[in-house]
């Protein structure tokens, strides 16, 4: 019996000195998969901050990983005591190290510091010189992630994704698809520098044992067009997106927001700088001016107070007013029929201050989205009526068809047809119908491609 509690003592004695360590930057990580790689084990410590060194003792299935702080190891040891942490669907355990700082002997250490190189590198934005073997080096080139799904037996939702990889960052929009009979998503950090972190640490993770396997690459999108919160796409920073079932937007971010047709198309019909547009039953605030900005500069667009599927929009002057008013008028958009008609108004009038508290009047006279501000702009030589057939500019480098075949069905529409010009700066894409393409103009010019490229969108008299 004495000797069974002096064994019980030193037990709880050691146990007590490995609980009791004071914090130190360098931790002890022990239970580690025999098979655990480098990358691995940063990656464990990469979304509390920089990673400084690294030690391996692959025999005993324990490693030492230094960070550039104490607070953050600190805060690393926080979180995986609520947390526990896994490699490979395995418990480890993290504790501090009553080493100060880490030395390592860089000759019996290469290839762990070889990858704590390559990730330090991408951490700085710097070009790594270390073996372009042991690691992907290049700094990250998007925030958004495509992901595919392998031995998928189990469902993966949006929710499951985000609470995975939120973990390393605010995880900001969503989409997920089926493509060649595989579940694929796209997922968009707010910084790279997360999405890179990510994919080091789950790429060829299991979500659930033995199955589902994330195999994980950055996409050539570098910003997600999200337009329904529903159980297949979600913007997390757009709380007030509808669910695409037929319910309206948040009025009070819809004329920010550019996703509405007929207010649009009222704006398009301007007569010497005022148009009045209203269409039959279309719910919610339905004001934005990229429509009508393809036939003029939309200065400003006020929806109707009682009635707000109809709105007035002002033009730069009335050619543009006209032009837009017989290319509009009989049009479909969300599956109503615009009705462009001019205004016995001369102008919109801007309302006082603090008394348009559902932001129903919009003064677009500093927009960069105006095509036609330049005189002698090929612009004015490229106005056609609303066609099935888009023309696409300022492509950024890099993306190719099947990213812009995506970005353009996620609008909502089918894809019919696609061809870029030489350069692959502009290209051709054709929807199933004249509706689908105007949505998908309304949604797309403009859009971030990154790199300082806005994408531009016009109808086109082309077809494939």
């Amino acid at each position: 019996l004495s000797s069974l509690a002096v064994m019980l003592r030193l037990v709880d004695s050691k146990k007590q000195r490995l609980d009791e360590s004071p914090p130190s930057r360098v931790l002890h990580i022990r239970k580690l998969p025999s098979e655990v790689s480098e990358t691995e084990v940063i990656a464990l410590g990469l979304p509390f901050g920089k990673v400084t060194n690294i030690l391996m003792l692959k025999g005993k299935n324990q490693a030492f990983l230094e960070l550039g702080t104490e607070e953050a190891a600190i805060t690393m040891v926080n979180y995986y005591t609520a947390v526990t942490p896994q490699v490979r669907n395995t418990p480890v355990f993290i504790q501090y190290s009553n080493h100060k700082e880490l030395k390592t002997d860089s000759a019996l250490n290469q290839r762990a510091q070889a990858v704590l190189q390559a990730v330090s590198a991408v951490q700085d934005g710097s070009s790594p010189s270390s073996d372009p073997g042991v690691l992907d080096l290049a700094p990250p080139p998007s925030p958004v992630l495509r992901i595919i799904i392998d031995n998928m037996f189990y469902p993966v939702t949006l929710d499951v994704l985000q609470q995975i990889f939120s973990k390393f960052g605010t995880v900001m929009k969503i989409i997920t698809f089926t493509k060649n009979n595989q579940f694929q998503a796209l997922l968009q950090f707010s910084d790279p520098v997360n999405a890179q972190q990510a994919k080091l640490s789950l790429d060829g993770q299991n979500i659930y044992n033995s199955c589902c396997t994330l195999r994980i690459d950055f996409s050539k999108l570098v910003n997600l067009n999200v337009k329904y919160n529903n159980d297949k796409s979600r913007d997390y920073t757009r709380p007030d997106l509808p669910t695409g079932d037929g319910e309206s937007t948040n009025k009070d971010h819809s004329l920010l927001g550019a996703i509405s047709p007929l207010s649009a198309a009222a704006a398009a019909a301007a007569a010497a700088g005022r148009v009045a547009l209203s269409g039959s039953g279309v719910s919610g605030v339905l004001c934005e001016q990229t429509f009508a900005g393809v036939y003029g500069d939309v200065q400003r667009v006020k929806i109707l107070y009682n009635k707000k599927d109809s709105a007035l929009i002002q033009l730069s002057d009335g050619n543009q007013a006209q032009l837009a008013m017989s290319h509009l008028n009989g049009q479909k958009v969300f599956g109503k029929v615009m009705r462009v008609t001019l205004s016995k108004h001369q102008t919109v009038a801007l309302p006082r201050e603090g008394l348009d508290d559902q932001l129903l009047t919009k003064d677009f006279s500093g927009s960069p989205l105006h095509r036609f501000k330049k005189p002698g702009s090929k612009n004015f030589q490229n106005i056609f009526p609303p066609s099935a057939t888009l023309h696409l500019s300022n492509i950024r480098d890099g993306v190719g068809e099947e990213d812009l075949r995506l970005l353009f069905s996620n609008s909502g529409g089918t894809v019919k047809a696609f061809k870029f010009f030489q350069d692959r700066k502009m290209a051709l894409i054709q929807m199933s119908s004249v509706e689908e393409a105007i949505q998908a103009l309304m949604d797309l010019h403009n859009y971030d491609m990154g790199g300082n490229h806005h994408l531009k969108v016009s109808f086109s008299k082309s077809t494939i």
